[in-house]
């Protein structure tokens, strides 16, 4: 078992994980480029009555390909296991800013079927995170135990259900939704959460997972 969760790395590898971080930041830096470039366009935007093909496309490649890197480039994956647990925690913060779904439904400007789960989903992954944070903070092992692992399912959890309801929900049950849809979910500046914010945050959980699974063996 590892003697600590805050993953160190060899000093014979510390250059190779640097280069790998640098690749990682510019590709971030793409990727987000990308976005805005596309939706600029109006690619995200799909037509009424059909499935958002653009924006699951954008959410499945990002999270296929660090997948794909985890498991068969070994830099890549040194890079994700070193990476220190208590910032990738302390990003998760950032989602009690999911207040702003709520604040764009009192603008009916998201349908309240959607606004309501992701934003008190998010704001509550958010606010726990501080905790999380503060455990780790207090005894690295606590990466180690179940309730980290939890804690992570459920962010990840959240996710899925307002992937699920943003993305089906107008398709299935079309009455719930009304003339407020969640079409601005496909468009400036909001598009940044589907396309960029939400596999980001997919990312940082399972690389909490991986070192979690790593420390207990």
């Amino acid at each position: 078992m590892a003697n600590t969760t805050v993953s160190h790395v060899d000093q014979s590898k510390l250059p190779v994980v640097s280069g790998v971080r640098t690749l990682v930041a510019f590709l971030f830096s793409a990727w987000l480029a990308l976005v805005f470039v596309l939706a600029a366009r109006g690619a995200f935007v799909g037509q009424p009555g059909t499935p958002p093909l653009a924006l699951l496309i954008s959410l499945v490649v990002p999270l296929g390909l660090f997948l794909i890197g985890y498991q068969t480039v070994r830099p890549f994956r040194e890079f994700v296991l070193s990476a220190d647990l208590r910032i990738i925690v302390g990003m998760q913060a950032w989602r009690w800013a999911g207040f702003g779904f709520l604040t764009l439904y009192t603008y009916r400007v998201l349908p309240g079927v959607f606004a309501w789960p992701a934003g008190v989903g998010d704001m509550l992954v958010g606010i726990t995170a501080v905790t999380v944070l503060a455990s780790l903070l207090r005894n690295p092992a606590f990466a180690r135990s179940k309730r980290f692992v939890l804690w992570n399912l459920l962010g990840i959890l959240d996710l899925a259900v307002a992937i699920s309801i943003g993305a089906l929900g107008p398709l299935l049950a079309p009455a719930l939704y009304g003339i407020v849809t969640t079409s601005p979910m496909a468009q400036l500046p909001l598009v940044l959460i589907p396309a960029f914010l939400v596999p980001t945050f997919l990312m940082l959980h399972l690389t909490a997972l991986f070192q979690s699974r790593r420390a207990v063996k």
